[in-house]
């Protein structure tokens, strides 16, 4: 098979077995670098070549993430593509344990008072108030707005995995006005242009705020996801409904937040 026959049937093998759009993405983009690296022979298990293909990433500066996904995708192009019975017997980057970046509830204020569009204020209300993904952000519908229940159904998430999770009730009243009359098939905060936003536009919004509020912290659209699991666990919601609410599948995912909760920290008195 030449490269592009290679990435064809990884796609094919990808659908049946019902990954992500995302997933299919990440992996054909990973693959098509590993082939073009590769040149020749793409069929064969090559241990050695495999390994520099990675070593290279790692000497660019990849993270760790990054290259746990390109091993994936050649692990999983080498078993479920080619059916190679040869084991591909390399350890899986070590993971960073760099704590999430959280801003505070004030800080959080300040991006929000900064937005004077209120397409963008509630886009950016909503996915701190209810631990959104910017890509679930973009992909929600107003069929997905439970406003009787104050809930919000996530639907194909992260893992092509559908959950449940609150709708702030500071926010019913301006989303429902925002999305009064509109057909509930329609997107949440659709594109001027029709459709939905792309996430790099919804990123670039937040960017852009985030500038002009002058916080001093390297935060993403992510943080805000991030500050909502903070923010609860400080609240004393249990971390079992916040793995549920995030849509974790390991509870060790969640923890990771108490790591970054205040409230223990500042009844700590210095001994100094």
């Amino acid at each position: 098979m030449n490269q592009q026959e290679c990435i064809n049937q990884t796609i094919i093998e990808l659908k049946l077995r019902n990954y992500s759009r995302q997933t299919i993405k990440n992996y054909t983009l990973c693959l098509k670098g590993f082939f073009e690296f590769l040149g020749v022979d793409l069929t064969v298990v090559n241990v050695d070549k495999i390994k520099k293909f990675l070593l290279l990433k790692y000497d660019k500066a990849f993270s760790s993430q990054t290259i746990n996904l390109y091993l994936n995708a050649i692990k999983f192009f080498y078993r479920d593509v080619v059916k190679s019975s040869q084991k591909i017997d390399i350890k899986f980057a070590k993971r960073s344990k760099k704590l999430p970046i959280v801003l505070s509830r004030q800080e959080v204020g300040r991006i929000l008072e900064v937005l004077s569009n209120q397409k963008h204020k509630l886009m950016i209300a909503l996915s701190y108030g209810a631990g959104l993904r910017v890509s679930e952000i973009v992909a929600l519908k107003i069929k997905d707005l439970d406003f009787e229940n104050l809930l919000i159904h996530i639907k194909g998430a992260k893992g092509d995995k559908d959950r449940i999770t609150i709708l702030p009730d500071k926010l019913k009243v301006e989303i429902e006005k925002f999305v009064f009359g509109k057909d509930k098939n329609e997107y949440v905060f659709g594109s001027e242009r029709g459709g939905n936003l792309t996430t790099r536009t919804a990123q670039k919004i937040f960017e852009k705020a985030l500038k002009l509020t002058n916080i001093n912290k390297e935060a993403t659209f992510h943080s805000l996801r991030h500050s909502f699991a903070t923010h609860l666990l400080e609240n004393g919601t249990d971390v079992r409904y916040v793995q549920e609410l995030l849509g974790h599948q390991n509870i060790r995912t969640t923890q990771i937040y108490t790591q970054v909760s205040n409230t223990s920290i500042k009844k700590i008195k210095s001994p100094f």
